[in-house]
């Protein structure tokens, strides 16, 4: 992927390092529960991995609800609030997080998820200390939200790195396009909620952090 041994890796962390995301649809489902209104899967691949209120007015637009995205968010957040703390991890995320920690590599997190929400679901965990840097989705200099580059752009600013010298890890295409966008080489990791070919312009796709052996082979060396 690289022609170097990158600079940074920077992860996502909603479905890329906290399975996460049928939290986020069970929480979303009890918010329409009130409406006789169901969160298909058709509706969550367009709200998924972008800016959370995007993703709140997308939804209130489908059922006309009468909600403002703050209204949607606080509701869903009620319910997330007694979920998170307990989401499991990806497959073999924090031995993959901790292996390169060993290495001295430079490590990111580039989340869309406002501050108290990643303090709920992240910060308690032993790996979250490795991290070098963390900016959240309601950081007060990023201008825009995934699919921008903005978070990515800061991120790697802040680890004192070039975006071109990093690997971004994301799980959505919302989050592809926008590490992409940052000019970052960029692995996927497969979801579920994601249509079939909707991450293929990510470098690479894995089901499985142990896939990633070459990688801390290579970086390792």
């Amino acid at each position: 992927m690289l022609n170097h041994k990158p600079a940074a890796l920077i992860f996502d962390m909603d479905g890329t390092l906290l399975d996460t995301e049928p939290l986020y649809t069970d929480a979303t489902q009890k918010v329409l529960d009130p409406y006789n209104a169901t969160y298909s899967l058709e509706l969550k691949r367009q709200c998924i991995g972008g800016d959370s209120h995007v993703s709140a007015q997308i939804v209130i637009d489908a059922f006309n609800l009468p909600l403002t995205t703050e209204e949607f968010l606080n509701a869903r957040e009620v319910h997330l609030m007694a979920l998170f703390p307990h989401a499991p991890e990806m497959p073999g995320a924090s031995a993959f997080i901790e292996s390169l920690a060993a290495m001295g590599v430079k490590l990111g997190l580039a989340t869309s998820s406002h501050q108290h929400l990643v303090d709920v679901k992240f910060t308690h965990r032993p790996w979250a200390k490795l991290f070098d840097n963390v900016t959240c989705g309601d950081d007060k200099e990023l201008k825009r939200g995934k699919p921008a580059p903005d978070i990515f752009e800061l991120c790697a600013a802040r680890l004192g790195v070039a975006p071109a010298d990093c690997i971004a890890f994301e799980d959505s295409p919302n989050g592809v396009a926008a590490a992409t966008a940052a000019g970052m080489h960029v692995i996927a990791i497969n979801s579920p909620y994601v249509e079939p070919g909707a991450l293929s312009d990510a470098a690479r796709a894995i089901d499985h952090y142990a896939e990633l052996d070459d990688l801390l082979a290579s970086i390792k060396t």
